[in-house]
């Protein structure tokens, strides 16, 4: 068996799911976990499936052909595919191994540029986010546009994690939003 991540986009309207459903049962695949959602009438997406080695050029090829729909699909290969994974499907680079989980939490007026700030120390820092999720919501008195994040980010074993939040403390401080690691 290979896993292969998926990504989707496209106009949203019904089916879309059973239709990358159906093509993935199809060739003998599973669906192991996804993240989907709609975003300004675009459905976006997200999923890791399993299937058979001999599937997975036939399930790449058969997710393109899904484009004809309007709904976009790319196919990548995980790290664990090894040899003879066929062309359709990359292989992915493995996460740095060791490290701690931690939940980082940030809120302030919306601006531009402020998820480009923290990233940027964050990769300072070899943190790696394995999830984001961000919106932007009516500040309830003033009326004026709140930027949320909610990450989940990979501390290395190595970085000082009372040393990195000092330094995410002092960028809020200069972005004037409030910021959590946990």
């Amino acid at each position: 068996m290979i896993d292969l991540v998926l990504t989707l986009i496209g106009n949203d309207r019904p089916g879309l799911v059973e239709a990358v459903a159906q093509t993935v049962a199809d060739r003998g695949g599973n669906w192991l976990e996804s993240r989907m959602i709609h975003l300004a009438g675009k459905f976006a997406g997200i999923l890791r499936v399993e299937v058979p080695l001999g599937q997975a050029d036939a399930l790449a090829r058969a997710l393109e052909g899904l484009g004809a729909s309007g709904l976009r699909v790319l196919a990548a290969s995980s790290e664990r595919a090894g040899p003879g994974a066929g062309a359709a499907v990359t292989a992915a680079g493995a996460p740095p191994a060791g490290g701690r989980v931690m939940d980082l939490e940030l809120i302030g007026l919306d601006r531009p540029g402020l998820v480009r700030e923290i990233s940027q120390l964050l990769a300072r820092y070899e943190v790696n986010v394995e999830e984001l999720t961000t919106d932007r919501t009516s500040a309830p008195m003033s009326g004026e546009m709140l930027f949320r994040a909610n990450a989940r980010v990979k501390v290395p074993a190595h970085i000082d994690a009372a040393q990195l939040r000092a330094n995410l403390e002092r960028l809020a401080s200069d972005l004037t939003v409030e910021i959590r690691l946990e």
